[in-house]
């Protein structure tokens, strides 16, 4: 049975459940959107079943940001995920994409319970965004330009911590 995680902005004025069948925090993402939105070396999203998500406080301080991609360019347009966060602390929540209705990206870093195992191996993707500042955690990790072959799912799949 997938997990329940349950979440919170920084402030407290938005908490959540969903649940999760992929719940490890294994890909760090360093590309320009996670690393402003979400600070300096990236954001880590976890993998969850959209229409599992519970909004148990704050509702209304929920906002969404599309984000701009190729800004600056002639090529400049908006993307179709959400980065869904509290209005009052500006915590970022999850991450939906209506090409992908079933799925739901909570972020790791407002996870609250139960505590998420550390990976074994780091995997960091689209490092052709990183800054050469930011840096890297020093533990085993694979490191891609752009996206690795694995989706959360397959990736959990493989190291057998998919829950059914």
């Amino acid at each position: 049975m997938p997990i329940i995680l349950e979440g919170s902005c920084h402030c407290g004025a938005v908490r959540f459940k969903v649940a999760s069948s992929t719940p490890v925090p294994y890909q760090l993402c360093t590309c320009s959107i996670c690393r402003k939105v979400g600070g300096v070396g990236g954001s880590i999203n976890l993998g969850a079943h959209a229409k599992t998500l519970e909004i148990t406080q704050g509702e209304e301080y929920i906002g969404v940001y599309k984000a701009v991609m190729n800004r600056d360019t002639k090529n400049e347009t908006i993307a179709s995920s959400e980065r869904n966060f509290c209005t009052r602390c500006s915590s970022m929540l999850w991450l939906y994409d209506e090409d992908w209705p079933e799925l739901l990206h909570p972020f790791a870093s407002v996870i609250d319970s139960p505590e998420l195992e550390a990976p074994n191996e780091l995997v960091v993707i689209k490092t052709d965004s990183k800054p050469n500042y930011v840096r890297l955690p020093e533990d085993p990790k694979r490191l891609y330009k752009h996206y690795g072959a694995d989706s959360i799912e397959d990736w959990h799949k493989k190291h057998g911590k998919y829950i059914v």
